[in-house]
């Protein structure tokens, strides 16, 4: 089961980005501020930092620091200096929530989706800034483009990564001059120092066995080991992709796409409280409590909602995997 239209890539992501890796985040906020400080200033030079032209009516003379507030921390901001005049990012210091909000979106989409000079040319105009060529866009996206494709194929190295999550998003894309719709497929784990991080992410023209293959392949290639527990939909494809790559693991069926799983097969005016009865299996104390209230659940749909109770029953191992692991899990 997959992400409705509805939801926004971009805004999704960047959730998983400040929450399960700040400091990626930063760091590609970081790159992007630099370049597009440095190329504005080079705008307003006449020429690239370090070129010798007869266009050049200015020279950059250092750096000066400020402070950036921003959702994942305080960045430090070198801001040019020139020898003639000054250079400030009135569109960065002065709207901070605006300029934040912005380019945080953006980051988030080209690491979702790859870097396009369309982009980052839009970004740039809501901005305000209006004194960039297309050449120094287009070197910007490329050098955000290296930033995002180096953390793409990064070793796989804070492990081991005991606890794995993997879900699929469908977006549309523009492809061959049609609007096709792609699948982004993102894992998240949690390394050796208890932290959450993003793992991977790719593209693939469906979510099906073949793409969760190769995508599990380059994970376990770039060093993802010691996995004990994935969490996931029961895409079939999925699951028969995280028991070829990770043999050993436990799998858990993820309770929010099983509940809209189970949801289908239950009328809509029951749905309430049998929702609220299978939430409160996961609130138990102990591993006791957790099957004794699921056997509560199935005692009270068995009669009035057979079909929700073969459904529960088939699923019970799957949906109750965590109870193998310590509670404090």
């Amino acid at each position: 089961m997959t992400a409705g239209p509805s939801l926004d890539p971009a805004r999704s992501l960047h959730e998983h980005l400040s929450a399960a890796s700040p400091d990626l985040l930063r760091e590609l906020l970081g790159v992007f501020i630099d370049t597009l400080m440095g190329a504005e200033a080079d705008a307003i030079c006449g020429a690239e930092y370090g070129a010798r032209t007869p266009e050049r009516t200015n020279t950059r003379n250092g750096y000066r620091h400020r402070d950036f507030d921003t959702r994942v921390g305080t960045m430090d901001v070198a801001i040019p200096k020139l020898r003639a005049g000054t250079y400030f990012p009135d569109w960065l210091l002065e709207r901070r929530r605006r300029a934040e909000a912005a380019l945080t979106s953006v980051v988030a989409t080209c690491y979702l989706l790859g870097v396009s000079t369309r982009r980052m040319d839009k970004l740039v105009e809501s901005l305000g800034i209006t004194r960039l060529s297309k050449s120094q866009v287009s070197r910007m996206a490329a050098d955000l483009d290296e930033q995002v494709a180096a953390f793409r194929t990064r070793p796989l190295d804070a492990g081991p990564y005991t606890f794995v999550a993997a879900d699929a998003l469908t977006v549309k894309v523009r492809e061959g001059g049609r609007v096709v719709n792609i699948a982004v497929m993102v894992a998240t784990g949690v390394n050796a120092d208890g932290h959450r991080e993003i793992l991977g992410i790719d593209v693939s023209t469906a979510e099906d066995g073949a793409g969760w293959l190769t995508f599990f392949r380059d994970l376990t290639a770039r060093g993802l080991t010691g996995v004990k527990l994935v969490t996931s939909d029961a895409h079939s494809g999925l699951v028969a992709a995280i028991g070829a790559t990770l043999p050993g693991a436990t799998w858990q069926r993820c309770r929010t796409h099983y509940a809209a799983n189970l949801m289908s097969t239950c009328p809509k005016s029951s749905w309430p409280w049998v929702k609220t009865m299978l939430h409160s299996v996961y609130d138990q104390v102990d591993v006791d409590a957790v099957h004794a209230q699921f056997d509560r659940l199935l005692d009270a749909v068995a009669d009035k909602l057979p079909a929700v109770a073969d459904h529960l029953e088939a699923a019970r191992a799957d949906v109750l995997a965590f109870t193998g692991f310590p509670k404090e899990v």
